[in-house]
């Protein structure tokens, strides 16, 4: 248990980092304002999310009384919300890729189909995942409505959303402290189980033990059962199984036990417990290790977690303008800051300037005020900021980091800041392929190897296609 105890430890510095950069407040604010006013698409197109649904297609294969429950979640569905709980994965915490979640299933049909129409979301796969987008479909049977092409198109077994729509729907967002075990004064009191000193040791490393017997309850509810075995899945090769019991007529609530541990091989036919059921939510355990702050939560699972604390969505307060920075020049101590939107030294004249850029031209040693601003421009103190928010699709985040250190107007120049801003492009360009159709099931040969160009007159806003 000591090494799942460190896997624990690791999950929530990874969550922790999702945190900081893979929502950004100015995404939950747009996509909140147009949700509100019944833009949901709209919404979607401010969380980043990309909308494959055709409602009168939809009214055509499966009937009006399926279109409407359908116009009704997407309604209330809140996309930064659903960015919010997406499965990610190590080191960086980004999207989990090439996945489908399903978010809710439809049946019967005024149209008798087979089996269950599924509203999911899906991920694009890691050679496509620029800009960290989401997209939403159907998916009916054996196939996805509409054309767009997918390497995993199946709803995961593991990975669905259909039993937690509080991850998803504003309706039911209340939900997360009940079914995260917030509201309890002590976890062991929620749902009965029977003694096992082996529950306490897998809540310690960070699963949700306590709220197991009821999850996978609903699990078992949802395929037309009240009892039986299902799968817990605690690493790659490790599985639990519980065997659960019905709950009694009498108000006595579900109850389980661990029945044994097996392969992966040999439960593979056994229902699975859901990934946002067996582990405690992030959230709950960043707040109770003192890890975040309220106000750093989804406004929606503030509220839930926090009741009473005053959350909401406020508009992000401009930044003051940078004070110069000071610089050790010559033996004294010179300023640099930003004038007419460029990082400029302050204590020289433009003449001295110039000469100065005219030696350095020459192989020449520059100023220690121009050695700094041009090492700003190469390798700038906040270029893992910007790396991160790049890699969580923020671009807007990342562009406005390196104007406040650069200015607006300023040039790029050749060096790991630039490189980052065009490599960031040309991902962009990959994922455009892959939505289109054109590239199939791998990254197309002409931009799997290729290398950005260069153009020394790049301006920080045109560095990146929007």
């Amino acid at each position: 248990m000591r090494s799942l105890a460190a896997n624990a430890d690791y999950r929530l510095s990874l969550w922790r980092r999702v945190r900081e950069y893979a929502v950004p407040p100015s995404m939950i604010e747009a996509a909140t304002v147009r949700r509100r006013v019944g833009d949901w698409a709209g919404a979607c197109a401010a969380a980043r999310v990309d909308v494959d649904l055709d409602l009168r297609a939809v009214v055509r294969r499966h009937g009006r009384h399926l279109a409407a429950r359908l116009r009704a979640d997407v309604r209330y569905l809140a996309p930064d919300l659903l960015r919010w709980h997406m499965p990610r994965i190590a080191p960086d915490g980004l999207l989990r890729p090439g996945l489908t979640v399903s978010l809710a299933q439809y049946g019967p049909t005024e149209h008798d189909d087979a089996e269950p129409v599924h509203l999911v979301a899906r991920t694009p796969p890691a050679w496509a995942d620029a800009g960290q987008r989401i997209s939403l479909a159907l998916w009916a049977g054996t196939q996805s409505e509409g054309n767009r092409p997918h390497p995993h198109a199946r709803p995961d077994r593991r990975f669905r959303l259909d039993l937690h729509r509080h991850l998803w729907d504003v309706r039911r967002a209340d939900e997360l402290r009940s079914r995260s075990g917030a509201w309890q004064a002590s976890p062991d009191t929620s749902f009965a189980m029977r003694p096992d000193p082996t529950w306490d040791a897998l809540r310690e490393c960070g699963y949700a033990a306590h709220r197991w017997a009821a999850e996978a309850a609903l699990l078992l509810q949802a395929e037309g059962r009240t009892s039986g075995a299902v799968t817990v899945r605690l690493g790659p090769r490790r599985r639990l199984l519980l065997d659960v019991a019905a709950a009694g007529t009498d108000g006595r609530l579900p109850a389980a036990r661990i029945a044994g541990a097996s392969r992966a091989g040999r439960v593979a036919g056994l229902p699975v417990l859901p990934d946002a059921a067996t582990w405690m939510a992030p959230d709950l355990e960043l707040l109770r290790r003192g890890l975040i702050e309220v106000d750093r939560l989804h406004p929606l699972v503030a509220a839930a977690l926090a009741p009473g604390h005053p959350v909401g969505v406020t508009p992000a307060s401009p930044d003051p303008v940078a004070a110069p920075r000071l610089v050790a020049c010559r033996g004294a101590w010179h300023r640099i800051g930003l004038v007419n939107g460029v990082l400029t030294p302050l204590d020289h004249d433009p003449a001295e300037i110039r000469r100065e850029e005219l030696l350095t031209a020459l192989t020449g040693t520059p100023l220690p005020c121009l050695q700094a601003i041009d090492e700003a421009h190469r390798r700038p103190e906040c270029l893992p900021d910007v790396r991160a928010r790049l890699d969580h699709g923020d671009v807007d985040g990342a562009l406005a980091a390196v104007e406040d250190l650069l200015g607006p107007e300023a040039l790029l120049r050749d060096g790991n800041l630039r490189e980052e801003l065009e490599n960031a492009a040309l991902r962009r360009i990959s994922y455009g392929l892959f939505r289109a159709g054109l590239t199939g099931h791998g990254p197309a040969p002409c931009f799997r190897d290729r290398q950005p160009k260069r153009d020394r007159r790049c301006r920080p806003r045109h560095a990146i296609a929007r």
